[in-house]
């Protein structure tokens, strides 16, 4: 068995990237009391091991393996370095005058406002969190000065890693009781800037055609905008249906899955439909800000799609690590620490293996408006990310597949009428606004189902599980999918 993963390129790869993984994994959960002389001991320990047994084909595979693991540490090294953690401590400056920008699009909700901003005149490592009124508003690239009573490191609330999930952002300090003032603009990058603007435009709008929560509702069908929707958040997350609302794989996936099945019944051929949906969502990725999480979402939903174009699921799974392993490169603690990282890498999995599977015995039930496509890729992510979601947050939702079968089919033509509305509504008002309209009973429908599941006493359960438990779960569900394969080839023979 190991001479055949040695003698196979994409196995070997394979091995390759889950070594990388496995070590941004210890990395990021030990590195706090790892030092960096131990690390590039080694390093250099590994370089002799490699002239010494060069030689052997099986050493040299596993001197690879350990080095690919060694690389996932130093990753974290560097990461953590640059963030200025230096064990666990905690850590109070005074108060401090700071001068810097905007570096993040600002997160506007009912109450407060959230704010990443880099600093320019100081040696502090990282970015600071500032939480502040709604008003004033600040925007990307603007450029303030920053009076904090104090900065603090932020720390573990319980058995939320609090420090860790800032610490993905960049953030390094929380500044407590912020004074702010606006001194200029134009910092940042220039691009992001005009997106940013362009969002805004689009925000202002949205709140003139529709009232709340059906503006919030729409801005995060549109662009992952979640601050207006208020309670509809809790009834969403109760009934398992948040993802319609949240720019991640699962929903890019779900809605690009549909709108295929849309071209296909408009007799567009299904390779130019591919690409065509491939387009959009990059042009969606841009428009929503290019934020790590919606980039994600993207490429997650983009791979899925070329597993259904190839028709070779096996083929993909190389490419899905391969992305995994890019995206830690670029921000190791995304791995460990980013619930949203890890649910968007599951999905895709479940969607590539799991939903042909549930397609092949949901075949003779007729496909009205894509419905039953919909469910299967419903049930194939429900089923994947159920383990994931008992250990993170320990809320199980009993009618999501029901409430989902029940929304999802309305969402992609919510949208349609949703974007067509906005951008109507800048060329002759009166047609967006009736186009506003038939949007609005689309959402009105939707938010009448998730809130009369979301009454109901049996809605969700609170089940809490362990990293053993889930553990075993994922090896179940592999023993599942590697028997269905089993079956599948058997037939085919």
């Amino acid at each position: 068995m190991l001479r055949g993963v040695i003698q196979s390129k994409s196995k070997a790869f394979l091995v390759f990237c889950f070594c990388f993984l496995l070590g941004v994994a210890c990395g990021s959960f030990f590195i706090p009391n790892i030092a960096f002389v131990s690390i590039y001991s080694g390093f250099f320990v590994l370089i002799t091991l490699f002239i010494v047994f060069w030689d052997t084909v099986v050493c040299r595979f596993f001197l690879v393996c350990l080095s690919c693991f060694l690389f996932g540490v130093i990753r974290c090294v560097i990461s953590f370095s640059l963030l200025g953690f230096h064990g666990t401590s905690k850590l109070l400056y005074d108060e401090q005058k700071i001068i810097g920008f905007v570096s993040a699009e600002p997160d506007i909700r009912q109450g407060k406002a959230r704010y990443i901003v880099t600093p320019k005149n100081s040696n502090i490592p990282g970015k600071i969190f500032i939480s502040a009124p709604n008003y004033p508003q600040y925007t990307y690239g603007d450029r303030l000065k920053i009076v904090c009573k104090r900065l603090e490191k932020p720390e573990p609330i319980e058995t939320f890693r609090y420090d860790m999930y800032l610490a993905r952002f960049g953030v390094s300090y929380i500044c407590v009781s912020p004074a702010i003032k606006k001194i200029g603009v134009g910092d940042g990058n220039n691009v992001l800037v005009y997106i940013f603007s362009l969002k805004q435009i689009v925000a202002e709008r949205i709140a003139i055609l529709w009232h709340e929560p059906y503006a919030g509702f729409m801005a995060g069908l549109l662009y992952g905008y979640r601050g207006g929707l208020g309670s509809l958040n809790d009834v969403f997350a109760q009934t398992g249906v948040t993802h319609i609302i949240a720019i991640s794989g699962y929903n890019i996936t779900i809605i690009a899955t549909i709108l295929i099945t849309l071209c296909i019944h408009a007799y567009i051929p299904r390779k130019k439909a591919y690409y065509i949906i491939v387009f959009g969502v990059i042009v969606f990725v841009v428009f929503a800000g290019g934020s790590a999480s919606v980039v994600r979402a993207g490429i997650m939903g983009i791979l899925v799609l070329y597993a259904k174009q190839i028709g070779r699921a096996r083929h993909i799974l190389p490419i899905l690590c391969f992305t995994a392993v890019i995206m830690s490169l670029h921000n190791p603690l995304i791995l460990l620490w980013d619930a949203g990282f890890q649910l968007s890498f599951v999905a895709t999995i479940g969607l590539i293996y799991l939903c042909p599977i549930i397609d092949k015995k949901m075949q003779k039930i007729p496909d009205f408006f894509g419905i039953t496509e919909a469910f299967s890729a419903t049930m194939a992510a429900i089923i994947i990310t159920l383990p994931l979601i008992l250990f993170q947050f320990g809320r199980l939702s009993l009618v999501a597949p029901l409430v989902n079968m029940l929304i999802l089919w309305t969402i992609p033509y919510i949208m349609l009428f949703g974007f067509f509305s906005v951008v109507a509504s800048f060329v002759l008002f009166p047609m967006g606004l009736i186009c506003s309209y038939i949007a609005w009973l689309g959402m009105a429908y939707v938010v009448t189902i998730v809130r009369l599941f979301a009454d109901r006493s049996f809605t969700y359960t609170i089940i809490q599980i362990n990293f053993f438990s889930m553990f075993c779960m994922y090896l179940l569900l592999c023993y599942v999918l590697i028997m269905c394969d089993k079956k599948q080839c058997i037939k085919r023979i």
